[in-house]
């Protein structure tokens, strides 16, 4: 937007007609590129302009995000909010109100509160049939679902190992349901473990009460990568020096950084939050190579061989 001293009328007009195309849209989203004609951008770098829109609303209080599917376009959409709570309250009386919204069984309350389903970090982030037939997946989720909101213990088997786990939340990524909990043999170091939920069997919850209440994950800043909703891990990417600066800008700063003899560019990140890694490096595409560790290598995969319906490839 313009600054001090400038005409706003310009640019005030501008982000009117976008937000005006993307509330006529709501269900069905706006690409960037009808976006970038709305607000009269040309040139290569229209995608950044449109970007740098978007964000003027974010700020504002509208809900946008980016419904395009991974290596194609982008396509957002603005979801109706209550802009005036996002005004009025902290980031921390926010997600605390988001959170009593999801534990409270109010989806539409989150809903209008500005929490997408695709970006609810905490608790739980979608309801499940009460009617699920008995030792079906649903099933099992509708347990665990439970066993978050009642804090009760869970027992299941996992890998043909019997659990007992003290449960702190439940999410879902690139659809596929994950318990977080802390194992009871583990309670003196609360070492946080993740379970997939349709790998469990057996699975039984305790009377609500029974398991140890843990802290939510964090959100120490706005951008998705600071947020700690995985355990730490120090992940190696490999780039050029031309595309170093886009990894920068989508990843944040690294905590070191290489230059190899062959002039490519080595860069380590301190990785808290895999899906907002996962997102990201579908956003660089070829600007940038997943080099390391094996297992953060192997996940990332998997989700890609996922979208394109290849089965597991580890």
């Amino acid at each position: 937007m313009a600054g001090p001293g400038r005409d706003q009328r310009e640019p005030m007009e501008r982000l009117v007609r976008i937000a005006a195309v993307l509330h006529a849209n709501a269900g069905r989203g706006v690409s960037g590129e009808r976006l970038a004609e709305v607000a009269g951008f040309d040139g290569q770098d229209r995608a950044d302009q449109v970007a740098r829109e978007l964000r003027h609303l974010g700020r504002q209080g509208w809900q946008i995000e980016n419904i395009g599917a991974p290596g194609g376009g982008s396509v957002y959409r603005m979801t109706t909010v209550d802009n005036r709570l996002r005004v009025r309250l902290s980031p921390a009386q926010q997600t605390a109100l988001r959170r009593a919204a999801l534990l409270a069984d109010r989806d539409d309350l989150a809903e209008r509160l500005g929490l997408p389903e695709a970006s609810r970090p905490v608790a739980v982030t979608a309801q499940v049939a009460a009617d699920a037939a008995e030792g079906s997946a649903s099933a099992a989720l509708s347990t665990v679902v439970r066993a978050v909101r009642g804090r009760r213990l869970l027992r299941f088997g996992y890998k043909g190992t019997p659990r007992v786990v003290h449960p702190e939340s439940v999410r879902t990524q690139n659809g596929r349901w994950y318990l977080r909990g802390v194992v009871d043999a583990d309670l003196d170091t609360g070492l946080v473990k993740t379970f997939v939920v349709a790998r469990m069997s057996d699975v039984a919850a305790d009377e609500p009460g029974t398991a140890e209440r843990f802290a939510a994950a964090r959100h120490i800043g706005l951008h998705p990568m600071t947020w700690e909703l995985d355990e730490p891990v120090d992940v190696t990417l490999s780039t050029t020096a031309e595309h170093e600066p886009d990894v920068r800008r989508w990843l944040g700063a690294p905590v070191d950084v290489r230059v190899e003899p062959d002039g490519s560019v080595t860069m380590v990140y301190r990785v808290t939050h895999r899906e907002a890694l996962h997102a990201r490096l579908y956003e660089l595409g070829r600007r940038v190579r997943l080099v390391g560790p094996a297992d953060v290598r192997a996940d990332f995969v998997e989700v890609l061989a996922g979208y394109a319906g290849l089965g597991a490839l580890r």
